[in-house]
């Protein structure tokens, strides 16, 4: 007989579910990306006050890099929690500690008040915002994955994904918004603060959404199928997540990480190193970049549910295959637009770059959830992203400026991004399909691996 976790949940649960994972997941990234874009506009002159305007964006950056460093901490221990007490608590602790922090940076004192005590705050708050990333990716997308049935996984999978271009829309918005109604000297005295105080307003909408949803039934499937066998619940999750991760599914972790190179590293130099090449070296004002940013988001946040739709019924790696290479074949025609100045190209530049994004990040939620066995789901997702993470996003701006800094054209930029892309391409390409796979059926450690076509899993009912 079908497990309770393959048949579809009724559509209104499942669409409650999405909408409890697609808010939290906004509000998180409407944090993490507040803070690039200030970290490009505004945290040079407040908190590296004195540098050469260049020099001090890279150290801003460089408070922006400590943020994904500490998403692996994240990932362990959200994941090992995660996997032994469910999703949903710790998705609630996630959203707490990403807001609490955003809410704190509207608060702080600047260099001009405190001293270098201002950039060590600063950092700390950072840290607190990446630890609670780096726990919350995994577990939104595999509430979503675990109630859904494998027909569609792909599609509903992906509307936690949106969360980011959501969070990046509303972040910019709000930003675009007070840089259109203030002067610069008002945005810089005390302006940049009312959207991290905001913040603090999204997190409670947020919180009374995300408590209201269920637990993952394959997760509480998976405890009580272990209780038959004579286990306690607390014996059924793994003890140490990590290490059987590590163990049976280390192959899948390599994958993940490698198939999160061209897209974590895109994204970043598309959405946030472009405020500091357009406005630096494209002459373009930094209005007009946010509005490009602004338009390109709401089309990104429109495809991805597409690419996810579209990875249902061709499969993950096509779909992520193909945006790999895109983005690599994008990145010379992408700063020759921006160079041009006009508004139309940045717009063009920017939404194609995005687009071609989606293509990777929309399969990517449901392609690393189907590689991990349930009692290590949480871990392996979170680790093979967030680890990734810290190679590819975390340095992405800070070597874009860099290398904008030393040769002065965008030239080593694309090419940095396009070796990326290859390193993607090889990573996805000697991958397994995964679109037919059952999530309650996914193997356990010392079991055979069972990869079931979602129909076949129904029939059996």
């Amino acid at each position: 007989m079908a497990s309770a976790a393959t048949a579809p949940p009724p559509p209104t649960n499942l669409k409650r579910i999405v909408a409890a994972s697609l808010i939290g997941t906004t509000i998180e990234w409407y944090d993490f990306f507040l803070y690039g874009s200030a970290a490009a506009l505004v945290f040079n002159k407040l908190f590296f006050p004195g540098s050469d305007p260049l020099v001090g964006t890279l150290l801003s950056f460089l408070t922006y890099a400590v943020g994904f460093a500490a998403r692996p901490l994240g990932a362990l221990v959200f994941g090992h929690y995660g996997d032994r007490l469910g999703r949903k608590k710790l998705l609630v602790l996630s959203l707490l500690l990403m807001g609490g922090a955003t809410f704190a940076i509207g608060l702080l004192p600047t260099h001009a008040t405190v001293g270098a005590a201002a950039p060590v705050l600063l950092t700390a708050l950072r840290l607190v915002q990446g630890f609670a990333l780096g726990g919350e990716w995994g577990g939104a997308v595999l509430l979503v994955s675990e109630h859904g049935d494998a027909k569609r996984r792909g599609f509903w999978a992906s509307w936690p994904q949106t969360g980011a271009p959501a969070g990046q829309l509303l972040a910019t918005g709000v930003l675009s918004l007070l840089t259109a109604t203030l002067s610069d000297g008002s945005f810089v005295a005390w302006g940049w603060r009312i959207p991290f105080l905001l913040s603090g307003v999204l997190v409670v909408v947020g919180l009374w959404i995300r408590l209201s949803v269920d637990e993952s039934p394959v997760f509480q499937e998976a405890l009580a199928r272990a209780e038959e066998r004579g286990r306690t619940p607390d014996s059924a999750a793994e003890k140490l997540p990590l290490v059987s991760v590590l163990r049976h599914h280390w192959r899948d972790v390599l994958v993940a990480m490698g198939a999160r190179m061209a897209e974590n590293i895109s994204y970043y130099v598309i959405t946030a190193f472009i405020l500091v090449y357009a406005t630096t070296s494209a002459g373009v004002s930094r209005q007009t970049a946010l509005n490009a940013v602004l338009i390109a988001s709401a089309v990104h946040f429109a495809v991805i549910p597409a690419w996810g739709a579209l990875s249902d019924r061709i499969g993950r790696r096509p779909v992520y295959l193909l945006g790999a290479a895109g983005v690599g074949l994008w990145m010379f025609p992408f700063f020759s637009l921006i160079d041009t100045g006009g508004f139309g190209n940045l717009v063009l530049a920017v939404t194609v770059g995005l687009v071609l994004h989606g293509a990777m990040y929309a399969p990517q939620a449901a392609f690393f959830s189907e590689m991990f066995a349930t009692r290590m789901r949480y871990s392996g997702a979170s680790i093979g992203a967030q680890f990734a993470s810290v190679a590819a996003g975390a340095p992405a701006p800070l070597i874009a400026t860099a290398l904008l800094s030393d040769y002065g054209s965008s030239t080593p930029i694309s090419l940095y991004v396009i070796a990326a892309a290859v390193l993607t391409l090889i990573s996805v390409g000697v991958a397994k399909e995964t679109r037919h796979r059952d999530l309650a059926d996914v193997a356990d450690h010392g079991e055979a691996e069972v990869s079931v076509p979602a129909a076949d899993a129904r029939s059996t009912a």
